[in-house]
């Protein structure tokens, strides 16, 4: 995990205009706000549906794939920072109020203090869906062709062609 000051001048200011560019696009999610909200990105695939209620941080390490749907309500608290990014693979399925937390605050009290943000990539493969209210932690990664189901708290990795559920996700079977 790499650790960054969120509350620094320069990634106020990232937020504030990553915060705009999303109020735009919830208020009237029109094509030309929904361009606004991909230009954001690292990449966005061809044929990404982005339904209202998005919202990302800063959103320049954010890298989705083609024809990937993300669903209302969709949070990606993403990382500022090079190789902690929130990536999300071809023909994913996200469901309504799903939360992408790359980054998190140190658990001991006294670094707490410091209000240093420490942030790991989030990594979905290919034909992953992602069920509704699923909360996915700071450096998880989702094999190809798994499903989260509903309510789900990943906390750890998910192999390939793999169902969980539950809080903390644990496997219920393979595909």
């Amino acid at each position: 995990m790499q650790s960054f000051n969120s509350i620094s001048k320069e990634y106020l200011a990232q937020r504030k205009q990553a915060g705009e560019t999303c109020r735009l696009f919830n208020k009237s999610p029109s094509k030309g706000n929904l361009k606004r909200i991909k230009e954001l990105f690292l990449k966005s695939g061809d044929g990404v549906i982005i339904e209202s209620g998005f919202h990302c941080d800063y959103g320049n390490q954010i890298v989705i794939g083609d024809r990937t749907f993300i669903n209302i309500n969709c949070t990606l608290l993403d990382s500022p920072l090079a190789n902690n990014s929130i990536t999300i693979g071809d023909d994913c399925l996200i469901g309504p109020n799903v939360q992408f937390l790359a980054v998190s605050h140190a658990t001991n009290p006294v670094e707490r203090l410091n209000k240093e943000n420490f942030a790991a990539p989030i990594a979905l493969g290919n034909n992953v869906w992602v069920g509704a209210g699923v909360i996915i932690l700071a450096g998880v990664s989702i094999g190809d062709n798994s499903i989260v189901g509903a309510g789900a708290v990943v906390t750890k990795n998910v192999v390939p062609n793999t169902v969980v559920a539950g809080n903390p996700a644990r496997e219920i079977r393979t595909l």
